[in-house]
């Protein structure tokens, strides 16, 4: 099945949909405003090693010095393990370290010496030597294999241990080698750097969220990506020819007037999936709700009443539901433990059909799960592997009117709609100037953090805009008035 990609970029947040046959099937999303450190690599210096707590301070270029544990230093020799630190560094001394704790409040971001790479389907480790599996593969005969393949590929003598990633179970041995080269590539860039920098300097950052599409999300049945800026897509360009060049040809900049997310029908569905009903085209529906422990779908027949007896009609719904569900998780990114209530049915070929169903439609879905039948009160458990923030908990926030039962758009994401209203507004209608009617949260963000979004847009358009506080609209109510 032909799968499309598209990036659309603001100087605030990189969204990034995956398409199946022109229908959304995943969403990514990427704030500036909260990407971290983990990952990062820097070319450190002690600035204070403190015996009694056997840890030491490392300057890394940030507001606050690094912490980096004893526990956490690299020693090549197994000999060498249970020295003290005051044995291992002293004041001043160079030392390269990865961030593996970002800053929380007061305390500084913590540290490693001991580097890893991350690729789509392995973790490079430059210090080590030893080919390691993925916990999370469990069947001993598939980890065998997958050690063998990989130690094919490695070409003798090479220097560097791998970890082999969950993903890489259905890894083709082109993909596989792919990544063996992108991540040697990665740490010899690293290791040049490390030769001529000054002391505190970041030598290596992961991917930004357009990057890591060429990285992870390209496969086999990708047909095309299409990003909407053109410095975003130039800098894509550079990185494939340098990394991923099988991919080059794939690439292509969209300067259209319709905005690419509108003109694919993105922004409708990132709104349907911020919804806790799903309308079935037959009339059933879906209610999804999501909880800290688990995730929960009840199938309904709602005004289905097609078919020749409710048995048929119950398991029609629910064969729509299977596939509309199996979407649902990709497209909201729900993960953890997820219990399905498919309407009940007494025939078991039609259970079996259904549980047939959902199989077949979640085998689209790459990240690992597992499913088990259908359970003595007629539910179907399965988990999901977590891989990163819902869809929900990356745009909305707990309400605090409902006190937690819902769940609202955040300001900042308010402001970014607004934003994007903003610019359709301009490139369809001649006006004088525009008018933002908002909640006083939205327009103190305008009048603050987003401050220079709407400078920014405000020069673009070539139009002033103006900001109006109105204290009956809900935090996610504004209008946007034509003068």
């Amino acid at each position: 099945m032909s799968e499309e990609i598209l990036i659309n970029i603001t100087p605030q947040e990189t969204r990034v949909a995956v398409m199946q046959q022109g229908v959304t099937q995943e969403i990514h999303i990427e704030r500036i405003s909260s990407r971290g450190l983990v990952g990062n690599i820097y070319l450190g210096r002690v600035c204070r090693v403190l015996p009694g707590m056997q840890s030491a301070f490392v300057e890394i270029g940030l507001d606050r010095a690094a912490f980096l544990h004893v526990a956490d230093i690299w020693q090549a020799h197994p000999e060498e393990e249970g020295r003290l630190i005051e044995q291992l560094l002293h004041e001043g001394q160079p030392l390269l370290v990865q961030v593996i704790k970002d800053p929380i409040n007061t305390k500084g971001a913590r540290l490693s010496t001991q580097i890893s790479i991350a690729g789509r389907f392995l973790v490079f480790l430059p210090q080590e030597t030893h080919i390691g599996i993925s916990q999370r593969i469990e069947d001993e005969a598939e980890r065998e294999l997958l050690r063998d393949k990989l130690q094919h590929l490695l070409p003798s003598g090479a220097s560097g241990g791998f970890i082999i990633r969950t993903m890489a179970e259905t890894a083709s041995d082109s993909e596989l080698q792919a990544d063996i080269d992108y991540l040697r590539k990665q740490w010899s860039d690293i290791s040049e750097k490390a030769k001529s920098a000054k002391l505190a300097t970041r030598l290596y950052h992961d991917l930004n969220l357009a990057l890591r599409v060429l990285r992870d999300f390209v496969n086999e049945e990708t047909v095309r990506i299409r990003v909407d800026s053109r410095e975003t897509f130039q800098k894509m360009q550079v990185f494939a020819l340098e990394y991923t060049s099988n991919v080059v040809g794939l690439l292509e900049h969209y300067s259209g007037e319709r905005p690419l997310f509108d003109l694919h029908g993105v922004e409708t569905e990132i709104e349907k999936a911020l919804a806790r009903r799903v309308d079935l085209k037959s009339g059933g529906y879906l209610i999804i709700d999501q909880t800290e422990a688990l995730t929960t779908v009840d199938v309904n027949t709602g005004g289905f009443v097609g078919g020749r007896n409710f048995d048929d009609t119950i398991f029609k719904t629910n064969l729509e539901a299977a596939q509309a569900i199996a979407r649902q998780l990709r497209l909201r990114n729900l993960g953890g433990i997820i219990i399905m209530d498919f309407i009940d049915m007494d025939n078991e070929e039609h259970k079996a059909a259904v549980l047939a169903e959902f199989k077949k439609t979640l085998a689209k879905d790459r990240t690992r799960m597992t499913v088990n039948g259908f359970s003595a009160l007629g539910l179907v458990e399965m988990t999901r592997k977590r891989t990163r923030e819902s869809l929900a908990h990356i745009l909305c926030e707990p309400c605090c009117t409902c006190q937690g039962r819902g769940v609202l758009k955040t300001p900042q994401t308010v402001c970014y709609d607004i934003l994007r209203e903003l610019l359709r507004e301009a490139r369809q209608f001649e006006a004088r100037e525009f008018r933002i009617l908002g909640s006083q949260k939205v327009i103190d963000l305008f009048l603050d953090e987003e401050s220079q979004s709407l400078a920014q847009l405000g020069d673009f358009i070539g139009k002033p805009i103006y900001l109006q506080v109105e204290t009956q609209y809900s935090q996610e109510q504004y209008d946007i008035v034509l003068m």
